[in-house]
């Protein structure tokens, strides 16, 4: 067998194998077709949640009062 020839093969062979994979992802597309993602593929990035800004100012001290210290109790006792 000649060198050509051997690449009309080889070149046959390439063709043949890309015609089975396409039929391959057909089937695979047929089968996870219900909008299921396929094994082994990429999930689609999940959409970023909106950014929130906030302010630099102090809060209100009054939102403060009557509050406990936290770990500490109120400020009227003292810890054990």
């Amino acid at each position: 067998m000649s060198q050509q020839e051997e690449m009309t093969a080889m070149q046959q062979r390439i063709d043949e194998l890309a015609q089975r994979v396409g039929h391959l992802e057909q089937a695979v597309d047929q089968l996870w077709g219900s909008g299921r993602t396929r094994p082994g593929s990429r999930p689609k990035e999940p959409s970023r949640p909106e950014l929130v800004t906030i302010p630099d100012t102090p809060y209100d001290n009054a939102l403060w009062t009557d509050s406990d210290d936290e770990g500490l109790g109120a400020r009227d006792r003292h810890a054990p």
